[in-house]
This record gives structure tokens, C-alpha cells and sequence, in this order.
């Protein structure tokens, strides 16, 4: 069976599931008080579970275009969509939806990610899969190696190839949340090839150049309960967004905005994020 096949057939399973299985997330109010809700898909340890009992991310959302190197925490389903406004070198929206699990506790041992893109979501196809491995390192600090866009199919795909990335990041510990156990500042540092290294074919012909610089980095700052301002680098541009969590379901959104210096693209554009995670159990170790 081809790859692409494999991962269209896995997608419709994880729809299949997050629909049957989503009315038991909103019953769990203890649990979501607690949750971290990333869009590269990523969920903070429970303070309770944290046998450092240090401040970890706050409970908003703090990337959108770079890595973390916060993984997830226990066994959950989760799902995003993401859009962008209008596209470089194009008038159209562009929008990603993907969707996946986790597993692993990232103190004791590391936690486990994988997950599945669908980038051409009007047609349901142009299917990718990406993956994190993720473990804290010390206090407030966790490291994440990670792929983005693996098996593209190449014929559907406007991937620059497969991305690979190392991140460390860092919950600064002298600045708590309003949210019990974290930290109002968290921010990233990293470093990939693909996606945060490569240009697009429109920069190179526009003479915008062929190579990012494969470094990426972000800083998050909670300005209201439950609401960050986030500042990114993604390795080719620079972007400004809010991450904010306002109901009591662990729902997160981001919105933002993209490209904003000339070392690539033609114009800045207007991006957007919706996040849900879905735990599949919530035991104590």
C-alpha cells in the first residue's frame, strides 16, 4: 500500500476517534484547569505528577510557527487547524489541519509524539507525519528532537523535504503564572534544516536568497491570566501573535501575524491556530 494511502487511511481513523470519544473530555474540570495546549501539539506535566516541583508553561498558547521543547505528559488524543492570510506570493488563504497522540511521562523517562498533517484540507489530501521525543532536563528545562512533514507525497506536497529540529526550552522560574505552577515566561531555542532552513522557490527567484538561517527561537509573556504575547523567529521570518485559553475546556487559540521583515516572502500575512487535546487517562505514578 503506498505511504500516502497509509497516512489518509490513519488520518480518517484519528477523525473517527476525536468525534466518538470528545464528550468525555469536558467532564474532566480538574484535569483541564491543569492542561498546556500547544499547536505543534503539546501538553505541560501535571504540577501534582511533578516530582521536580518546579514552574512549568503556563496554560496558554506560546508558540504557533517554531517548535517547543515542551513535549506532552500521560496518554491523550489531539488535534489543530491552522490558517493563514493571504499566502506569500499568492492572494488565497493557505490552512493545516493535523492530528495525533502522545504517550510517556517526560520526567521519568520521555514522552512520545506522533502525528499527521493534512495540508490540503479543501480536498482531504496531501497527507505528512511528524513526530517529538521530549524529556525534562532540569529545572523548568525540556529538550524535544523532533521531524515535520515526514513521507510527503512529492507530488502533492509544497514541503522544502523532511524537517528534523532540536529545541531546548526554558519556564523561568523567578516569574510564576496566575495559573498554580507555572511560569509567566517561557521561551525556546533550536536549531533544523528543511522548513527553517530552506527558502521557497518564489524567494530564490524573487532574489530573497536560498538559505534561512536554521536557527529558530521563541519567547512567551502571560500579559492577563490565560492570555500570552508571543515573539517568534521561525528560521526564515518574524512573528508577533497572542496566545489565549478563554473557556474552561482546554481549548487554546492563537492569532498573529506572520512575515513580517523582507528575508522572505513578498508581504506579512494574518495566521491562526485551534488547538484541543483529549487525555485518554489520567492516572498517578
Amino acid at each position: 500500500m503506498p505511504t500516502w494511502l497509509i497516512l489518509k487511511t490513519t488520518a480518517r481513523y484519528m477523525v473517527v476517534l476525536l468525534l466518538v470519544f470528545g464528550g468525555k473530555a469536558f467532564g474532566q474540570s480538574d484535569f483541564e484547569r491543569t492542561m498546556q495546549q500547544k499547536v505543534d501539539s503539546l501538553l505541560a506535566p501535571v504540577k501534582d505528577d511533578n516530582p521536580q516541583d518546579h514552574l512549568v508553561p503556563d496554560d496558554a498558547l506560546q508558540t504557533i510557527t517554531a517548535p517547543s521543547g515542551w513535549g506532552g505528559y500521560g496518554t491523550y488524543l489531539f488535534g489543530d487547524i491552522g490558517g493563514v492570510y493571504p499566502q506569500v506570493y499568492h492572494t488565497t488563504a493557505d490552512l493545516i489541519a493535523s492530528g495525533g497522540v502522545c504517550f510517556g511521562n517526560p520526567f521519568k523517562t520521555v514522552n512520545v509524539a506522533v502525528s499527521i498533517n493534512l495540508t490540503d484540507v479543501h480536498r482531504f489530501r496531501d497527507f505528512s507525519g511528524n513526530f517529538m521525543v521530549s524529556r525534562v532536563v532540569a529545572i523548568g528545562s525540556s529538550i524535544s528532537v523532533g521531524g515535520l512533514q515526514l513521507l510527503a507525497n512529492q507530488r502533492q506536497s509544497d514541503a522544502p523535504g523532511q524537517t528534523f529540529y532540536f529545541a531546548f526550552s526554558h519556564a523561568v522560574q523567578s516569574l510564576p503564572s496566575l495559573t498554580q505552577g507555572s511560569s509567566r515566561l517561557t521561551y525556546t531555542i533550536g536549531v533544523g534544516n528543511g522548513r527553517f532552513y530552506l527558502k521557497s522557490p518564489d524567494d530564490i527567484a524573487a532574489g530573497r536568497g536560498k538559505n534561512g538561517t536554521g536557527l529558530f527561537g521563541s519567547i512567551s509573556y502571560e500579559v492577563i491570566h490565560h492570555v500570552n504575547l508571543i515573539g517568534e523567529w521561525s528560521g526564515t521570518n518574524l512573528g508577533l501573535s497572542a496566545g489565549f485559553r478563554p473557556f474552561k475546556q482546554p481549548v487554546s487559540f492563537g492569532l498573529g501575524a506572520i512575515n513580517l521583515t523582507r528575508y522572505s516572502g513578498d508581504k506579512a500575512g494574518m495566521i491562526f491556530s485551534v488547538g484541543y487535546p483529549l487525555s485518554l487517562n489520567r492516572q498517578k505514578n
